[in-house]
């Protein structure tokens, strides 16, 4: 029986979203044996420090692409917000399968069960990781102090639960879910409050370029809506050069043959922003309209089995709408956060 080597976190989150991927990939391959391999990562082991501060764009996936060219496994299954929008040479995203609830929600602390942000006391602090959510959450609840929280998920509710530090914590809805731990959501952020991060809520398989036989096998998992979704969420990243040390966020809809992005980035304080929505149509393409393509990946992305006229709509879409913010001054914003963060 034919074996693939499945790379992954040790943390459970990764481990079950490892568990789903490989579940799908047996359905289609009932006669192949699929081993876990599972190992820790820098951010893993670097918990007393804010992601934003540590600057490292592949502090999740860095051990894990390593064990990938050196052919000790055949992918790596990672939630896609944690790849950059430029891999390593050699390497590229094979499948992106269907993307769960892209939004933020709000676990509060056991005391303030059936609060919300809006009716949290003044000065409550709030815990997350991410610069993106403070700044969006700081300008919309001034009456709130937001501070930053590491660990897995696991480690950041018992810090929620066992110390008087945190009143709530901000945490991805599809990982809560992932987890079974539905009944602690509290609050779902929805798009209009805050803005999700790129490609979150999606997971991403990780693969050695010129593998053509595992690229082949791990096509059949793209969800073509996800994929284009995602596509243009990430060349708006990419275009406007942000990561996780400034604040940027996306929201993406798919309705009627057209896709919709929003596009936004903050000072770290929230006071000063700036977001625009751009659509593009796409078409529903004739069989067989592509041709092969020497270099078929789009923002790291290779999906041969999705039309490429639809992929480029996507991607000039993110392209397009970072253009356009950066044109109006993002810029400025951006390297203002850049710059600050660096300073803290």
């Amino acid at each position: 029986m034919r074996v693939i080597r499945v790379g992954t976190r040790k943390s459970q989150l990764a481990r079950i979203q490892t568990d789903t991927v490989v579940a799908m990939l047996k359905t289609f391959y009932p006669g192949v044996q699929f081993e876990i391999i599972a190992m820790s990562t820098t951010g893993d082991k670097i918990l007393d420090t804010a992601l934003s501060k540590i600057g490292e764009k592949s502090l999740f996936t860095k051990e894990l692409e390593y064990a990938l060219g050196k052919n000790e496994v055949d992918l790596v299954v990672h939630s896609l917000k944690d790849l950059p929008t430029v891999l390593p040479p050699g390497f590229t995203i094979g499948a992106i399968c269907k993307r769960e609830n892209p939004c933020d929600a709000v676990v509060f602390h056991p005391k303030f069960v059936g609060k919300t942000l809006e009716t949290l006391p003044e000065r409550s602090v709030v815990g997350t990781s991410s610069l993106r959510r403070a700044a969006q959450l700081q300008r919309k609840f001034p009456h709130l102090e937001f501070k930053s929280i590491r660990g897995n998920l696991n480690t950041r509710l018992r810090k929620l639960d066992e110390q008087q530090e945190f009143s709530a914590i901000i945490l991805a809805v599809a990982g809560l879910y992932r987890m079974g731990w539905q009944n602690r959501v509290g609050q779902i952020l929805h798009p209009e409050e805050c803005m999700y991060a790129v490609g979150q809520g999606a997971l991403g398989v990780e693969v050695r370029a010129k593998d053509q036989d595992i690229l082949d096998l791990v096509s059949v998992l793209h969800d073509p809506e996800t994929l284009l979704r995602c596509i243009a969420e990430r060349a708006f990243l990419r275009h406007l050069e942000g990561g996780c040390s400034v604040p940027v966020a996306v929201h993406t809809v798919m309705k009627d043959g057209q896709l919709y992005l929003t596009g936004g980035v903050w000072s770290l304080d929230g006071s000063d922003s700036m977001q625009e929505t751009m659509q593009t149509t796409i078409h529903a393409p004739a069989q067989h309209e592509d041709g092969p393509e020497d270099d078929p990946q789009m923002v790291g992305i290779t999906a041969r089995n999705i039309p490429r006229r639809a992929q480029l709509a996507a991607e000039n879409l993110g392209i397009s709408l970072a253009s356009l913010l950066l044109n109006k001054g993002a810029k400025n914003i951006l390297d203002v956060a850049r710059q600050l963060n660096d300073a803290r």
